[in-house]
């Protein structure tokens, strides 16, 4: 492997500002590393799940939580707080006239603390040009057909931004305890390429 590629570059040049950050006590030696591996450490689609399966049982945190997303999940002990600054989170709920689905058109933004690490397809070029200009056939895609009275949606992330959808509770399930709801929400589910 060549040394000239330009993903060895930009690497070599972070580790220069790093050690430069270090040297002059800006940084503790090491201190990037341990923060990407506590935020890493505690993003699981579990959290999601947690999220989606409380606002199904309690009207006032669904409430809360569709309002000021931020505020809400801190009930239950979490946080988009991964790294100096706290991201945005918006709650976006699907009902009987419309789903939504979320991309990352420029990268890949994603809620890493509430769904842990992104999918591979949802970095993928195809699935983040493809979703804003033919959200109905992507999904078919991942085998989700929607009627076609139906509004799609689509919610476009950013560095500042991310966006987790709220899946529509599934029939049939309302004697289901708060456990064993969240366990029935999958992470596309979360993304919004899945009904839960």
């Amino acid at each position: 492997m060549s040394g000239d590629h330009p993903s060895s570059l930009v690497s070599a040049r972070v580790r220069h500002v790093e050690a430069l950050l270090e040297a002059r006590g800006l940084l503790d030696d090491g201190e990037i590393d341990r923060r990407i591996d506590e935020f890493l450490a505690g993003g699981t689609p579990a959290n999601g799940a947690r999220i989606a399966a409380r606002a199904w049982v309690d009207p006032g945190f669904a409430d809360r939580l569709l309002a000021d997303a931020n505020s809400a999940i801190r009930e239950l002990g979490l946080s988009m707080a991964g790294g100096l600054q706290e991201q945005r989170l918006k709650v976006v709920a699907n009902t009987d006239e419309e789903h939504n689905v979320v991309v990352c058109t420029l990268c890949s933004c994603y809620p890493i603390a509430l769904l842990g690490p992104s999918p591979g397809w949802y970095k993928s070029e195809p699935y983040r040009s493809r979703v804003v200009r033919d959200p109905r056939g992507v999904l078919c895609e991942f085998g989700l057909e929607l009627p076609e009275r139906t509004r799609i949606s689509v919610w476009d992330a950013s560095a500042e931004s991310r966006y987790m959808v709220l899946p529509r509770r599934p029939a049939g399930t309302e004697q289901l305890p708060e456990e064993r709801l969240a366990a029935l929400v999958t992470r596309k589910g979360l993304i919004g390429t899945a009904l839960v």
